[in-house]
């Protein structure tokens, strides 16, 4: 699967937490988050977000409900589905989702390390400019 660059770094707004709506063909559905956002090129995307932790597993129903949902609310925008797994020591997992075959795919996984504000230097915010940022 290509690689279409990382969507979080494409001016992302909130829409919607907690959204509980219906769809027609599957009954009720819940999106954690819901993120519009548009890229250097003027694309625009609705963004579907499932947040996890503990145990808790990604899977192709939520996954696929969140993308069928926001086609049909939002046709004219590219859907990007992500995923966010907390995990130990502050760290946390970010994957951009599709379904193929019925499967979910992973696109594109990151994972960070949650820090204090604080500990962010001023040499740390030039060098994230240097790297697109």
């Amino acid at each position: 699967m290509p690689k279409s660059g990382s969507l979080l770094q494409n001016f992302p707004y909130s829409l919607q937490n907690h959204l509980r709506t219906n769809l027609k063909e599957i009954g009720q559905i819940e999106i954690d988050e819901l993120y519009v956002g548009i890229d250097r090129y003027g694309r625009q995307f609705i963004v579907p977000v499932q947040a996890k932790g503990g145990k808790d597993k990604h899977g192709v129903v939520q996954t696929n409900q969140d993308i069928v949902y926001c086609q049909k609310k939002f046709p004219a925008l590219v859907c990007r589905a992500v995923s966010a797994q907390f995990m130990s020591n502050d760290r946390i997992a970010m994957f951009e989702l599709t379904v193929q075959d019925g499967e979910v795919k992973v696109v594109e996984e990151k994972h960070y390390l949650l820090v204090p504000s604080k500990s962010i230097t001023t040499e740390d915010l030039n060098g994230y400019k240097l790297h697109g940022g």
